[in-house]
């Protein structure tokens, strides 16, 4: 399956990063290279429980998960993922979209996430953990004229550029 920025809500994060695109589904096995990946035989609903489950000595290992569209954007090497419901995409970069650098207003800091207001964007973004004191100023791509993504947090203002989503 092909998935685009578009598409992104039918994917469940975290994801995890594949070493190919070469996936066949056999008898409720996911296969990767003709090595197991997904055992849908086993019960559970998340790709961890089944995987857990298995009578196969032999899976494939995930090093690396995701646990946002922004960890997609910015792989360079790895194009193919599974999501944590088991369902392998390739996400494809099909947009450009123009990425612009704010002054940091302020952070308001909650209970588990922070709220980060800029300069210039009238809607806030609700962030995981505060960026450090000395990081000024954010970088946020832009879907046509609208603020889209917290794409990255710099200590300088940078020049605006393009990224492909």
């Amino acid at each position: 399956m092909i998935i685009t920025y578009k598409d992104i809500k039918k994917i469940k994060f975290p994801v995890y990063t594949l070493p190919s695109s070469n996936w066949a589904k056999v008898d409720g096995l996911l296969l990767l290279d003709n090595i197991v990946l997904d055992d849908r035989n086993m019960p559970g609903a998340s790709l961890g429980i089944r995987r857990l489950q298995t009578p196969f000595t032999e899976i494939v290992r995930l090093d690396r998960s995701i646990s946002s569209l922004i960890g997609i954007l910015k792989q360079t090497n790895n194009k193919a993922f599974i999501d944590t419901n088991g369902t392998p995409f390739i996400y494809q970069k099909t947009k450009l979209a123009s990425l612009k650098y704010y002054k940091i207003r302020k952070v308001d800091r909650k209970e588990s996430v922070s709220i980060l207001w800029l300069k210039g964007v009238k809607q806030p973004f609700t962030i995981p953990r505060p960026p450090s004191a000395e990081t000024p100023w954010a970088g946020v791509l832009h879907l046509g004229p609208w603020p889209w993504l917290l794409y990255e947090y710099s200590e300088e203002q940078l020049k605006d550029t393009r990224r492909k989503v």
